[in-house]
């Protein structure tokens, strides 16, 4: 009987797939089977693409089938980008810089990546865009969060007259200065109590522990770079079922910051075990994720939302002061997150059923509908209170400002006090603290970027800065890293 002769043309017209199976499929049957009848061995090789596992433990057969078993996935191996990612909307294309659109397609090929969009104020950040929203699915990146977790505006509207902040500038001034800690790494003397630094999470997570005297020393501080809490004019034009305020003009006072140490000791913590768990390819890397059904996917999303929490805290505390300084209490407040994930259903398209997706919006505005937000200009330019009009495209997002178009190194090299005293007089704005990284200058026009995103808000108010606070700490010089990197606070 003549001896078994098999071909890779043969294997590969019942299925099999490229590779070294082919070869050792080969070998095995022509060794074990030599003298088998060629169509019973080829329903043998049949089978076993089939059903790889049945065949696994086989003595003979499983040296094929081991070859055909998907390959688990090994922890701290490199994962590889899908070749072509998903698609995402674009808001403002022509106001956005390349370095943040690359970003944006890396991430759109990680495996986990189901939705996206990109907002008009998008720029370079790590991993995930500064304005990039993407949505996974049982998974969450700590730099898709950004290491600012919970970075948020807060919104208080007072029935005073804004021309109070001209007549009695200095008071203004001087409850602003009062009310808060501006700077890098500061700390208030005594702590103000607060049920958020009791919370349980500090107790169950080992990297809590050690964060908890130092988050209640900065509860109410504000942080250093774009931060800050100013007093300003809010214009309302039009009653807004939503926001239910009569047309008019208000005392406003508008605060951004986000969770300190906590939040910055978090974001690292928990990036450095996502990169040793999940390595991805170049700068990629920074895009490395938790699984949210192993336990420090579920320790780290526990701790963002502490974080979070503990960030709202921040601006409560901040308005409260000023609130009981002003003997008055806020008509309403206005607030919201942009630097966070979140659990939602998202519908892939009109009158597609939704799935439950991780929402990460790093730099990104809620904006479902009626949902309200604060979107801020600069320190001369207007903000605006906005509502979500919860459209699909951007997976109800909008900007969360109007953007840097400068480096905080490149504001500091072309822009001159003067010329920034100018633009502060021009406008009528009084500013206490504030560098020329922060310069008007440096910034997107707002404006363009509201138009952008006609579809995705409502405009129901409008701020208008007149006292601004900012850290007043000249930033250090950022040697021997990428331009985007001294572009970002906050992130």
């Amino acid at each position: 009987m003549a001896k078994l002769k098999l071909s890779g043309k043969e294997l590969r017209a019942i299925g099999y797939p490229e590779g070294p199976v082919i070869s050792i499929a080969m070998n095995v049957m022509e060794k074990n089977y030599k003298h088998a009848d060629k169509g019973e061995t080829m329903n043998i090789l049949k089978n076993i693409l089939e059903s790889p596992l049945e065949y696994e433990s086989d003595a003979v057969l499983g040296l094929i089938a081991q070859q055909l078993i998907p390959k688990k996935e090994v922890e701290g191996a490199e994962i590889a980008l899908n070749n072509s990612g998903i698609q995402f909307n674009v808001f403002g294309v022509e106001q956005i810089e390349q370095g943040a659109m690359n970003q944006m397609y890396q991430a759109a090929k990680l495996p986990i990546a189901v939705a996206g969009a990109l907002m008009p104020d998008a720029h370079a950040g790590y991993g995930l865009p500064i304005g990039g929203v993407l949505a996974t699915e049982n998974a969450v990146i700590p730099y898709g969060v950004g290491v600012d977790i919970g970075c948020r505006m807060c919104l208080s509207v007072f029935d005073i007259n804004p021309k109070e902040l001209i007549q009695r500038e200095q008071y203004f001034s001087r409850e602003l200065n009062e009310a808060t800690l501006f700077g890098s790494g500061k700390q208030f003397e005594n702590s103000t109590p607060h049920e958020v630094i009791e919370r349980k999470e500090f107790d169950e997570i080992a990297l809590l522990k050690g964060l908890q005297g130092r988050a209640a020393k900065q509860l109410g501080s504000s942080g250093s770079g774009n931060h800050f809490v100013e007093f300003g004019i809010i214009e309302i034009d039009a009653i807004d079922e939503v926001l239910q305020i009569a047309p008019g003009k208000y005392l406003g006072l508008l605060s951004h910051s986000g969770s300190r140490a906590l939040g910055a000791n978090i974001a690292n913590h928990y990036t450095k075990i996502a990169k040793q768990k999940r390595r991805l390819p170049g700068e990629a890397s920074n895009l490395a994720w938790l699984d949210l059904r192993e336990e420090e996917g579920i320790e780290y999303w526990m701790a963002m939302n502490l974080a979070g929490d503990y960030a709202s805290a921040c601006h409560h505390v901040i308005h409260a002061k000023i609130a009981k300084q002003l003997g008055r209490k806020a008509l309403t407040m206005v607030e919201n997150h942009h630097n966070f994930a979140w659990k939602e259903i998202v519908q892939e398209g009109e009158g597609m059923k939704g799935r439950k997706l991780v929402v990460h919006r790093k730099g990104a505005t809620p904006a479902a509908k009626n949902v309200l937000g604060i979107i801020p200009g600069s320190m001369t330019a207007p903000g605006f209170i906005v509502k979500g009009k919860g459209e699909i495209a951007s997976i109800s997002s909008a900007s969360h400002g109007a953007g840097r178009k400068m480096s905080r190194t490149a504001a500091m090299n072309s822009i001159t006090q003067n010329v920034m005293k100018e633009m502060l007089q021009k406008h009528g704005v009084k500013l206490l603290g504030g560098g020329l990284d922060e310069a008007p200058h440096a910034y997107k026009d707002i404006e363009e970027v509201m138009r952008s995103q006609k579809q995705l808000v409502d405009v129901v108010g409008k701020f208008i800065p007149k006292i601004v606070k900012m850290d007043g700490t000249q930033p250090k010089p950022w040697k021997n890293k990428k331009s985007h990197r001294d572009s970002i606070e906050g992130e």
